[in-house]
């Protein structure tokens, strides 16, 4: 009888422990499946972004296009952007106007952001926050901005920023926190 009893307790053990490698095994294939498509999503996302803008640059729309913001790089949530000071982005102080500061650093941030939503999920900028550390002067070489995001839940998500000029130097950084909606 003991014997009878240690095996019914062995091939319980046996069924647990095989139901257990069935349930881990089902839940490491669904979460390999959801990696997957997240980054064809994200893939997607990041190819729609550079069609859009290629499109803009080709016909000549756009903020971007105006004021010589140009993209070097995209990744899901980080984004380079480069632009060019000229006499078309200047102040009363003929230094580069802040606000083209900020509309590249909103440029690199929302589009961090852009490459982290679902292809459902579209976005717009709720408040941006700008520090300047120091004026840019026309003639300088081209700034960079580089937008990260921090942050992407379900109703909104942040990304930070900073620019630097061509010898490392940081010229401004910041925030921006962005509503998600539904695309459409």
């Amino acid at each position: 009888m003991e014997h009878d009893g240690i095996s019914a307790q062995a091939e319980a053990t046996e069924h647990i422990e095989a139901t257990e490698h069935i349930e881990i095994t089902k839940h490491i294939e669904a979460t390999e499946h959801i990696e997957i498509t997240k980054h064809i999503e994200a893939t997607k996302r990041i190819d729609d972004l550079r069609a859009l803008l290629e499109h803009g640059l080709a016909e000549g729309v756009g903020v971007g296009h105006s004021l010589g913001v140009r993209m070097r790089t995209l990744e899901v949530g980080r984004t380079v952007w480069t632009l060019r000071p000229s006499p078309a982005a200047a102040n009363a102080m003929f230094t580069v106007h802040g606000g083209v500061i900020a509309t590249l650093m909103d440029t690199a941030m929302g589009s961090a952001v852009y490459t982290s939503l679902p292809a459902d999920t579209s976005y717009t900028t709720l408040e941006l926050k700008v520090n300047f550390v120091r004026s840019v002067n026309l003639d300088a070489a081209a700034l960079e901005c580089v937008g990260r995001t921090v942050h992407v839940g379900r109703r909104t998500a942040t990304a930070e920023a900073q620019v630097t000029s061509a010898d490392g130097r940081l010229v401004a950084h910041g925030t921006c926190t962005c509503l998600l909606t539904a695309a459409g």
